[in-house]
């Protein structure tokens, strides 16, 4: 089964893409991916990444958070700025739920489920992992916390006055926009989005990785995440945030640190540990 560019209804009914894919070896194991911040799910390495786990037996899913800023024309841009400036993490948590809805209706019997998240979308990851269809986590350079993200004080309040503030692309370079919404969902759903609890009460085989080069999200968060849990942190030594990959990537090969995650990764999720 080889399913790309699929739609998927994520939060408010919102429609988005979703890739599903099966190998011949299929080994009944199946990883979900949650890309982060401003990502999608064919950025830079994430389909060199998705074919070295087919290779090893696994199927693979990943998606883009349906409201990412790209559309289902457009999935390497961000085309659609207005759906951008109002997500926010209810909303990811929400597509998450409707990723796995998908595995659901697809894939019978339901597989051996492992998640992978990056970034934000590790911390989206770690919020949902108790979902009893979900058997193991990875996160990879998560964020440990929510509230920390957003302006404070004078900016906050400036936020709140003009409606949206603005973060520039680094790669893009576009002005990505933040409604005011952002904020007052996280205020009202503080006890759903708070990730240390969920780190603290999550019970099951969970993998915490991070490099020591991170300059987007801090290897500190990190080893609050390992502290929380009483989870071991493994460090990739020298690896950035997205551990050397980029967008666009023109090679053929993954970088060797994003390597170095993957077989950790694989290690772990084929691992008889509980």
């Amino acid at each position: 089964m080889k399913l790309k560019n699929q739609i998927f209804l994520g939060a408010s009914n919102k429609k988005s893409l979703i890739d599903l894919n099966i190998p011949e070896t299929y080994s009944g194991k199946m990883i979900l991916f949650v890309h982060g911040y401003m990502g999608f799910k064919d950025w830079g390495c994430w389909n060199l990444m998705e074919d070295y786990f087919l290779s090893l037996g696994f199927g693979f899913c990943k998606y883009n958070v349906s409201h990412n800023g790209c559309s289902i024309e457009d999935t390497f841009n961000f085309v659609d700025l207005d759906a951008f400036s109002m997500n926010n993490y209810s909303n990811e948590c929400k597509d998450f739920n409707a990723a796995l809805n998908f595995i659901t209706k697809q894939v019978q019997p339901f597989p051996e489920l492992y998640v992978i998240g990056h970034s934000r979308g590790g911390g989206v990851a770690i919020l949902q992992a108790s979902d009893p269809r979900v058997k193991k986590l990875a996160t990879w350079a998560a964020i440990s916390d929510i509230g920390i993200r957003f302006p404070k004080n004078e900016e906050l309040e400036k936020w709140k006055k003009e409606e949206h503030y603005f973060r520039q692309n680094g790669r893009t370079l576009q002005e990505m926009p933040h409604h005011f919404s952002q904020y007052l969902d996280f205020e009202k759903n503080q006890t759903e989005l708070n990730i240390r609890k969920s780190a603290e009460n999550l019970k099951k085989p969970w993998l915490i990785l991070h490099g020591d080069a991170d300059t987007s999200v801090p290897i500190s968060e990190g080893e609050e995440l390992s502290s929380w849990s009483n989870r071991e942190l493994k460090i990739i030594s020298g690896a950035n945030h997205t551990f050397d990959s980029a967008h666009p990537w023109a090679e053929n090969e993954m970088p060797e640190k994003l390597k170095e995650l993957c077989q950790l990764t694989a290690a772990f999720f084929l691992s008889k540990k509980t």
